[in-house]
């Protein structure tokens, strides 16, 4: 954790030197790195493409929009919406846990449209179209929560990576017949790290909402999954490190191109500017630093 300790002295100092808007920002990293956490385990270490990652992100922020509208603490709706993100993650880990490659990526992808049409369909539950909203939290609190958990999730997931599991889902990423041979179960596996990555999500859906302040079914669409793959590729795949900074990243890019608008010229639609520099940059990444920023840095 000593690489980490930066982001400490930014979670301890941050809300006594910086504006609103700066903590709130800073909340949304954090929030990402929690999300990351999960996503990195899955498919930077474990080798499996998910693309339904904001499904999961999605069940834990309407798990808690409900459960806080019920007069449930956050203390106690946040852990359910992370234990029902994975009985969601357990329904798409069942069918997947025997796929691989693209069929596996496909099959992640259905699900998220199935949770997507569930979460616009049941108005009943989840107000359909017209989404959710949810009381605000102090900013301040809230980040100190979030950063508190982001720095959790990235100690847990150097502690799993160095217990046996860990090493049978690096393994699985390799090569999945010499881990069946080394005695790793390449379905259970699966499952496992799914179902890991699904209970992150949901944690870091539950402080997304309250950070929203409203949630809707559009929010959490395949857009999201690919955004926050492109945020672990650009970071650096298969590296704690690559979570924080492709957070900050994540993060740091619509402020950027916020900027661009301003001089962007007339009579170029801005429409699909943001996707199309996440494109541009992850091009530029593959071509210029294929290990990542984390890779980038380590070499300078």
């Amino acid at each position: 954790m000593r690489r980490f300790i930066p982001l400490l002295l930014v979670l301890a100092t941050a809300p006594f030197i910086l504006p609103t808007w700066g903590i709130a920002q800073l909340g949304f990293v954090a929030t990402y790195i929690v999300a990351g956490t999960g996503l990195m385990l899955l498919a930077g270490y474990a080798g499996q493409l998910s693309l339904c990652h904001a499904a999961f992100i999605g069940v834990g922020a309407y798990t808690e929009a409900i459960l806080n509208t019920q007069g449930w603490p956050f203390v106690l709706s946040m852990p359910a919406a992370g234990l029902f993100a994975a009985g969601v993650g357990l329904l798409a880990a069942w069918p997947a846990r025997r796929l691989s490659g693209i069929a596996f990526a496909i099959a992640t992808l259905s699900f998220g449209f199935i949770v997507q049409e569930v979460l616009t369909r049941w108005e009943a539950l989840t107000g359909g179209n017209a989404g959710l909203s949810i009381p605000a939290l102090d900013p301040a609190t809230l980040f100190w929560l979030a950063g508190s958990l982001a720095l959790t999730a990235l100690w847990l997931l150097g502690r799993v990576l160095d217990s046996s599991s860990g090493r049978a889902w690096v393994a699985l990423r390799e090569d999945s017949t010499a881990a069946a041979v080394l005695g790793a179960s390449s379905p259970a596996m699966k499952v496992q790290a799914l179902l890991l990555a699904a209970a992150l999500g949901g944690i870091a859906g539950a402080l997304y909402a309250h950070q929203l302040r409203f949630v809707s079914p559009e929010q959490f669409d395949w857009v999201m999954s690919i955004e926050l793959l492109m945020m672990l590729v650009i970071g650096g795949l298969g590296t704690r490190t690559g979570i924080v900074l492709g957070a900050l990243f994540l993060i740091a890019l619509p402020q950027a191109i916020g900027l661009l608008r301003d001089a962007w010229p007339a009579a170029l639609p801005p429409a699909g500017l943001e996707l199309f520099a996440f494109g541009l940059v992850l091009v530029l990444s593959l071509r210029f630093a294929p290990a990542g920023l984390a890779g980038w840095l380590r070499s300078l």
